[in-house]
């Protein structure tokens, strides 16, 4: 089957708010896969996870974090050292330099603690917007909505928005979603899109939005 395309116009807005309340009930407890015991620790997790699996993130930040707890063992890491230990991660040399970085930032700028505001947040080193809301959203509760590949997928698939970048994908999501319950639809998104709603091809069989979502047509529509 050739790759499927996104729908080409969103869904009524009733049928959007009910695809995302069906995905409430199915997801009731989704919250990152991510394993940490700190705010240091979930951004630099959320930073190495950059195009690399949670499950392998959590495979090599025990290693990391025994050999660098705090944000000022970090910053005075060699960044050879810390390349050895998230070399499995991917693109490990600027995530190496970035953390270290990061780690510096935190120590120097915000005395050792990892600052909550969306601005200055995204001013320490490789941390953007997506990275930032993750980390308002889970470790501090503010409201934010992280835009990551399943949820750009998931909510396109879905017919919730016909955003070609992140921040307009995030910016439909939010119109749809009451602002204390931002980071929740992250994580429905998320876990719907690793468990049914796969790339390349969800399984639109086992979906429980299947009557309301527009792409089982268009999967139809490719099969003839």
């Amino acid at each position: 089957m050739p790759r499927i395309p996104f729908p080409k116009k969103k869904v009524p807005r009733r049928v959007a708010l009910e695809q995302l309340s069906i995905l409430e009930r199915t997801y009731p407890h989704a919250v990152t896969a991510l394993e940490y015991q700190s705010e240091f620790q979930l951004l630099i997790a959320v930073i190495l996870s950059a195009q690399c699996t949670d499950a392998r993130v959590n495979m090599t930040t025990p290693a990391l974090f025994a050999k660098y707890p705090t944000p000022e063992k970090l910053a005075r890491a060699q960044q050879a050292d810390v390349e050895k230990i998230i070399k499995s991660c991917g693109f490990f040399r600027m995530k190496a330099k970035n953390i270290i970085a990061c780690a510096r930032d935190i120590v120097e700028r915000f005395g050792g603690r990892v600052p909550r505001q969306r601005e200055q947040l995204e001013s320490l080193a490789g941390v953007g917007r997506k990275t930032a809301s993750v980390v308002m959203a889970a470790a501090f509760n503010e409201e934010a909505l992280a835009v990551d590949t399943h949820v750009f997928r998931v909510s396109h698939r879905l017919g919730l928005t016909l955003g070609m970048t992140p921040r307009r994908v995030e910016e439909d999501l939010t119109a749809l979603v009451p602002p204390q319950k931002w980071g929740d639809c992250t994580h429905w998104l998320i876990m719907h899109g690793r468990q049914i709603c796969k790339a390349p091809t969800p399984l639109c069989a086992r979906c429980p939005v299947n009557k309301l979502c527009p792409t089982p047509r268009i999967i139809a529509r490719l099969a003839r």
